[in-house]
């Protein structure tokens, strides 16, 4: 009798098991519907703006393609994934997309049949969006092109290729409502944190994630690594031993050269062109509230630079490589330096930040011209610089910058990113 019962309890725990697992890994469709007619242009202008917010066509366009219509590689830690058509084509993008479909992909991360989308879509912060922005990016995307592309089949590792097993990671990660304003703040601060928290998601870049790609929730905003570069904590900046004010970072934000400080370059250099298109009330916001955002009692607090240039530094062998290659745009007679207010580089974030990684990745790489209005181009010397001259120059400008906190990791750090390349 006892083991009838014990079989029982077994068999109603398996039902329960797969009935849970069934509830929790299947979505229904949402019917089909026709394109809708194109809103008004006070709809549209509003969508653009969310839109630009949330760097839909930074992920959704890729280099060479039609605007929104997909087919980005996103590297991460479970494969590659390929971003999606977002175009109104009704076969290979979402034009048979309803309002309800479309803000459930945004709250739930569910694509209209069904199917889970992967986190690398930030959904987790777009659900903070209000109905009324949703909407309004919705009327946006049904404006624009229509372009028939499929992208690439992602290539994810098991067990991450069974896309039903990201409702667990939702029922971990998936919480919180539509931002409310807070009542004691200004107007001001609580649409910078609309931005940066909800349609901007730069906590998903600037916070360390967990083993399952999820943002530590005891550090958001204390930094992480994107594509091989370092996007660097955004707390404390004002109060930094090398500090930011609202003018700086607004320049920064929105394409142009920060005094002081320099430009964004590699992943961070499309979001500010994006940035740009944005009402410059909107970067100030965001400045104001990352301005605001203060270190937390864990962070760990670096020795300062000293506070002049260290003439020791022009006898490396560096200097004379720095003076070969460089110095035309930033040595201190450049005409560029007058120009385009381009800062000494011994100022600049990426030179007097702890890791090297940056830097490397801006030489290597360069910065592409842009249609910004104060373009900061700087050509790659990937071909033209090997590792050893590379370290060399490194050295060279940290120990201008900061000789008592030399980089110990250079060579390393160059080698891993060039293996990445």
């Amino acid at each position: 009798m006892k083991r009838k019962t014990i079989i029982g309890a077994v068999v109603a725990l398996g039902v329960v098991g797969i009935g849970f697992a069934f509830w929790m890994m299947w979505r229904p469709e949402i019917a089909a519907v026709s394109p809708p007619q194109s809103a008004g242009k006070e709809t549209l202008d509003r969508g653009r703006r969310i839109v630009e917010a949330g760097d839909c066509a930074v992920c959704h366009t890729r280099p060479g393609g039609d605007y929104m219509a997909g087919g980005l590689p996103l590297i991460t830690p479970f494969g590659t994934l390929f971003t999606t058509n977002i175009t109104p084509d009704p076969e290979t993008g979402i034009g048979k997309w309803s309002l309800p479909a479309f803000e459930r992909a945004m709250r739930e991360g569910i694509a209209r049949d069904g199917h889970f989308l992967y986190p690398a879509f930030p959904y987790v912060h777009y659900r903070k969006l209000s109905g009324a922005d949703i909407a309004d990016a919705y009327a946006f995307l049904m404006s624009v092109d229509p372009v028939k592309y499929t992208a690439p089949e992602n290539h994810m590792v098991f067990p991450m290729n069974f896309r039903a097993l990201v409702s667990f990671w939702n029922l971990l990660f998936l919480h919180g409502d539509p931002l409310e304003p807070i009542p004691d703040r200004s107007a001001q601060w609580n649409r910078g944190r609309y931005l940066v928290e909800g349609a901007g998601h730069c906590s998903s870049c600037h916070s360390p994630l967990n083993l399952i790609g999820g943002e530590k929730s005891s550090e958001l905003f204390n930094g992480g690594v994107v594509d091989g570069w370092t996007a660097p904590s955004l707390r404390g900046m004002a109060d930094a031993q090398h500090p930011w004010n609202e003018a700086q970072l607004v320049a920064y934000l929105t394409g142009k050269v920060a005094e002081d400080h320099g430009a964004a370059a590699g992943p961070m250099l499309p979001v500010s062109l994006s940035i740009a298109q944005l009402p410059v009330e909107d970067a100030q916001a965001i400045a104001r509230y990352i301005l605001d955002l203060k270190k937390t009692s864990s962070d760990a607090t670096s020795p300062p630079c000293p506070p002049a240039a260290n003439p020791t530094a022009k006898t490396l062998p560096g200097a004379a490589l720095f003076e070969g290659a460089c110095a035309s745009c930033h040595s201190s007679a450049a005409p560029m330096r007058t120009l385009d207010s381009r800062p000494a580089l011994v100022n600049t974030s990426a030179v007097r930040a702890d890791s090297p990684r940056n830097l490397i990745q801006t030489i290597l790489q360069g910065i592409p011209m842009s249609t910004a209005a104060a373009s900061h181009y700087m050509p790659a010397f990937a071909d033209s610089l090997d590792d050893i001259h590379l370290a060399a120059i490194a050295e060279y400008l940290r120990n201008e910058s900061c000789p008592t906190r030399p980089w110990t990791d250079l060579d390393k750090t160059i080698k891993s990113i060039r293996t990445q390349e």
